[in-house]
């Protein structure tokens, strides 16, 4: 096992970092894809053998609980030394298929934050970008007539290129304008059919549900909040979790902001929204973790986004000084 010795240093290193009780702190890990194999376009996406690897590190180091039961005890000032929640954002199949199969072999738990527009056979408009580009037969494509320029499509990486530069011009469009503008990238791309089969099912929520995994909202079709009215970032959220909780038949105590920087992605004030319609937190992407102190309704999450097993706990320990 990788890093077998380090284990007793790195969780007495963890113990000065993150304390028990009303010093401690909490790391609240973001995934989103775990994949069967790796991906050309994204060489550093989690697939199941580092997943399995990080798990299984995470496991021997960290405190691994329940997002709601962390966040309780973080108000409460009860956490554990070396506490940490695992999380998963947007809703994909791989979650129920490969990763929790893991998360179950290391019996851990984990929160899944669900996109619900995009269940049963729909397709978030990045994976329409992304599959657009890789199944495109042109190796250069004009997209100047939607704004997104003119790409080089020659090479992998040179797709991973024009990807890295579409998607932040498409994210921050208002949802059906989005809708509108990737399916035309599509036209252009020539791309044909794409897979229909990347989100999950409503079976496959509920099996995972049933599992003892929880289920927290992340609005219907992932909007940039921060571009939209009081009433309709209300509407998003809402519609998102009455349909959670209507599939799963339990309380939806947990939200997660789409994209989730603070600031760019959703304003502050926003939280008054999520905490008005009877969530109990909310998590951003901001890295560093939380501690007794911090806003529950904008609650940091950081993942070591490198491949490399043996930078996957140092990274997490240094994650542990931001404290936010």
């Amino acid at each position: 096992m990788i890093d077998t010795l380090a284990n007793p240093l790195y969780r007495l290193l963890g113990n000065r970092l993150a304390p028990e009780g009303p010093e401690g702190c909490l790391s609240i890990l973001i995934f989103h894809r775990v994949l069967a194999t790796p991906d050309p376009l994204f060489p550093h996406e989690a697939t199941a053998d580092t997943f399995d690897a990080h798990m299984s590190l995470l496991k021997a180091v960290f405190n691994v609980l329940p997002l709601a039961e962390a966040v309780e005890r973080l108000k409460t000032g009860s956490l554990p030394a070396r506490a940490a929640s695992i999380t998963f954002d947007d809703g994909y199949a791989d979650n129920v298929t490969i990763a929790l199969p893991i998360l179950q072999r290391h019996g851990l738990p984990a929160t899944f934050f669900i996109a619900t527009a995009y269940l049963d056979g729909g397709r978030m408009f990045n994976d329409t970008v992304i599959e657009a580009i890789r199944r495109t037969p042109h190796d250069q494509l004009d997209l100047n007539a939607l704004g997104l320029g003119q790409h080089d499509l020659g090479s992998s990486e040179a797709r991973a290129r024009a990807i890295g530069q579409i998607l932040p011009k498409v994210k921050p469009l208002p949802p059906d304008e989005r809708e509108i503008t990737v399916a035309r990238l599509c036209d252009l791309a020539d791309c044909g059919p794409l897979p229909e089969d990347m989100m999950m099912t409503t079976n496959q929520l509920r099996s995972l549900h049933d599992t003892g995994m929880d289920i927290g909202a992340h609005t219907a079709r992932h909007p940039i909040l921060a571009k939209m009215d009081d009433d309709a970032v209300r509407k998003e959220i809402a519609e998102g979790k009455a349909f959670l909780e209507a599939t799963v038949g339990k309380r939806i105590r947990l939200f997660a902001y789409p994209n989730g920087k603070p600031g760019k992605d959703y304003l502050p004030e926003q939280a008054a929204i999520v905490r008005k319609l009877g969530f109990e937190g909310a998590l951003s992407t901001q890295p560093g973790v939380a501690v007794r102190t911090s806003d529950p309704f904008q609650l940091p999450r950081f993942t070591p986004w490198s491949r490399n097993a043996y930078r996957f706990i140092p990274s997490l320990l240094g994650n542990l000084a931001t404290k936010i």
